[in-house]
Parts: structure tokens; C-alpha cells; sequence
């Protein structure tokens, strides 16, 4: 896994990346109770806002971590928000991007920096 500095987590799946938020982001933003998630086919780029989750003490935008298109959105999120509270690094992951450029992974944390960064 990869992090940013913004707690997103990025996984390699065959030829796209799985993305969701970090545990620590969950705790700071307490329980989600929306989540509004992009189009399957949108094409995105680095830093645009493609999510919008609200939580009981915050609304925040997910921003594209990378340049890419949107391959698949988890459904299951949207009618349940909370999997993103339960189980952040599993079920619930936001979305999966097909890189435009794989080389961008280059710039994020491993997991022991991540941990340094939020130390």
C-alpha cells in the first residue's frame, strides 16, 4: 500500500489502484454518514475533487490522488457509509483508478512513513 498526505491509501490491483482513506482520517472525522462517489468512466486528474463525504462533525472532499480514469465505485459505501469507519483498508475503499501515468505512485509514503507523517 501507498499513503498521501492528505490519509488517502492507494493498493495495486492488476492494472488500477483500489483508493480509500486511512484509519487515522476516519477517527478524525468520527462517523461517516454520506458518501457521494464519482462516475465509472470519469476521467480525473491529480488533485481534482471527486468525492464528498460527511461525517457527524465535518464535510470533506476526496481529491484524486493520481491522473486517471474511474474504473469501478463501491456501491456498498453509498448505501452504507460506516464500512468506511469499520473497515477503512477493506470494504471500504471509495474507488478504483486506472492510472494515466503509473509513474505518479512514485510520489506517496510506505506505510513506516505514512506512520512518521502522522506521528
Amino acid at each position: 500500500m501507498k499513503y498521501t498526505e492528505e490519509h488517502e491509501w492507494l493498493k495495486a490491483e492488476g492494472d488500477a489502484f483500489i483508493v480509500g482513506i486511512t484509519a487515522h482520517a476516519t477517527e478524525q472525522l468520527g462517523d461517516l454518514v454520506f458518501v457521494e462517489l464519482p462516475e465509472v468512466g470519469a476521467t480525473v486528474s491529480k488533485d481534482d475533487e471527486i468525492v464528498v463525504i460527511e461525517s457527524v462533525k465535518a464535510a470533506s472532499d476526496i481529491l484524486a490522488p493520481i491522473d486517471g480514469e474511474i474504473t469501478e465505485v463501491n456501491t456498498a459505501l453509498a448505501d452504507d457509509p460506516s464500512l468506511a469507519n469499520s473497515d477503512p483498508a477493506g470494504k471500504g475503499w471509495f474507488f478504483k483508478i486506472r492510472p494515466s501515468s503509473p509513474a505518479q505512485m512514485d510520489d506517496f509514503m510506505d506505510e513506516a512513513a505514512y506512520k512518521a507523517h502522522i506521528g
